[in-house]
């Protein structure tokens, strides 16, 4: 009996998101045991950031574990409880992260913009793109699965400007901690760029899987046409 064709497509992806994500959450708690050389908080390390770049935005509270994130839409930094009271290396590097983003959007970063104007879309088309797929498989009628590829594709390009972004808000982080002399130490300055490195390999994750899923749905496409040729 041969493989069937979702795991041949999507077991790959699935396998590398699962890496990704322990990769993080190892890589966070080693670092969340180390403290930085300033012994600020996150907290206390958001508020020099944005005086130190002139950024003026409202910090608020999130629940959860790596939950940290920047509003562009409401000019709002939030930060989870175990980033906000810390003063370790992995709350430095998480925190410079978001004010990274904060930056982009100071500064009108086209690519974040562009992302951020596409994100009720994709919302939107990733749900129902599936659907639409799946009807019109069951309907036989290939304009509309093909619509279904097209609106799951958006994902891929949602994944494809997010890859950009993310890294470029790990540059201004890493310039910002250097700049600073929170992470003062070379040790400290390594271990934030595993931080850093650690949540972009998330995204390129996001990007497999969101590639693999539409390849899949292409296969499906493809093969209901030769069935009918």
């Amino acid at each position: 009996m041969g493989i069937p064709m979702y795991y041949v497509f999507g077991l790959p992806a699935l396998i590398l998101a699962l890496y990704a994500q322990w990769r993080v959450t190892s890589t966070y708690n080693k670092y969340l045991r180390i403290p930085s050389a300033a012994r600020m908080t996150g907290l206390q390390v958001a508020q020099y950031l944005m005086r130190a770049t002139g950024l003026a935005l409202r910090i608020e509270g999130v629940g959860g574990q790596l939950t940290d994130h920047y509003d562009p839409r409401n000019k709002v930094l939030r930060l989870s409880s175990g980033v906000a009271q810390s003063s370790s290396v992995g709350a430095v590097a998480v925190v410079a992260h978001e004010i990274g983003h904060a930056l982009q959007d100071a500064q009108a970063f086209a690519l974040l913009r562009l992302r951020s104007g596409l994100v009720p879309v994709v919302n939107f088309t990733s749900w129902l793109g599936p659907i639409i797929f799946l009807v019109g498989m069951l309907l036989q009628s290939e304009p509309l699965a093909t619509v279904g590829v097209y609106f799951v594709a958006g994902a891929v390009v949602f994944a494809l400007l997010t890859l950009p972004v993310e890294l470029d808000a790990s540059r201004r982080a890493m310039h910002l901690l250097e700049q600073s002399g929170i992470l003062a130490d070379e040790t400290s300055l390594r271990g934030a760029r595993k931080m850093l490195s650690a949540a972009a390999l998330t995204y390129v994750a996001a990007l497999a899987q969101a590639i693999s899923t539409m390849l899949y749905y292409i296969f499906l496409l493809s093969g209901n046409r030769r069935r009918r040729a």
